[in-house]
């Protein structure tokens, strides 16, 4: 099988795990994101600090496992506390195994977690569901918008030093084509107006391209082409999801800055 085809059917294939888990919602749901933290936070420790110690990479799982029963079964008034708690536990062990480096890596993988979790909510919550759909489309026509043009365009580079292909007209195509598919899920569910609709998707569209220049520049400070070879033809989940974890816990935090930690994605759609 080529390369184009094998990346082809595992594509396929992950986004009808990812689509069905997002329209179970609930356990299913964090069962899936806490799976990709976990296949993240791995990625990190092998390109941030190959030869890590064990325990490091084991106290990193079990804080994820513990962000993923908050987010299923703590109130939402003690979420935030509880999640802060976390993170200043795996702290405290990282710097106990001397490894503060880890710290951001955890932080990274959990807020991946965290935000996808909490704002997808449980079966049958309609904004949640909404939410996702319109997150996950805002990012993909980010990314399509932004190969298409910036091939067809080419032009100024956006930043050479992170990642020498991508162009300013490649970023502004990218806003285009997240205004058009935020525009297209408004009418499809009618998640906020118009306006915010379209305000929103340039705001996380803005986002992903940063999270995909962030992921860039760690890979090259770590000397690797890939975050890892977990999925067949594309990489690692780094690579595949590296716009989409800015742009999750962007909306995530612009919900909760409305709407509350209850149910945030009410704040929106």
């Amino acid at each position: 099988m080529s390369n184009l085809a094998t990346r082809v059917w595992s594509g396929v294939v992950l986004g009808t795990i990812f689509l069905l888990a997002t329209l179970a919602g609930g356990t299913p749901f964090v069962i899936l994101v806490t799976l990709m933290a976990a296949v993240f936070w791995a990625e990190w420790i092998g390109m941030k600090m190959p030869g890590a110690d064990d325990r490091l990479q084991g106290t990193g799982i079990l804080a994820l496992i513990g962000c993923a029963l908050i987010v299923l079964f703590a109130p939402a008034s003690v979420q935030g506390l509880l999640l802060v708690l976390v993170l200043a536990l795996f702290a405290i062990a990282a710097i106990g195994l001397k490894d503060r480096r880890a710290i951001g890596g955890f932080l990274y993988a959990a807020l991946l977690l965290t935000s996808l979790g909490l704002l997808r909510g449980h079966w049958g919550f309609q904004p949640g569901l909404v939410a996702i759909i319109f997150l996950v489309a805002v990012v993909w026509a980010t990314d399509i918008g932004g190969y298409f043009v910036g091939r067809a365009v080419g032009g100024p580079k956006l930043a050479p030093r992170v990642s020498p292909n991508k162009t300013i007209a490649g970023a502004l195509g990218g806003l285009a084509g997240a205004i058009a598919a935020a525009l297209i899920v408004h009418a499809a569910f009618g998640a906020s107006g118009w306006g915010a609709a379209a305000a929103l998707a340039v705001f996380l569209s803005v986002l992903s391209q940063a999270g995909d220049l962030f992921e860039s520049w760690i890979k090259r400070r770590a000397g690797v082409k890939d975050s890892g070879r977990v999925i067949p033809g594309h990489g690692g989940v780094m690579d595949r999801v590296d716009g989409l974890v800015f742009a999750a816990i962007g909306l995530w935090f612009a919900c909760v800055l409305r709407a509350g930690m209850t149910e945030p994605a009410r704040a929106f759609f």
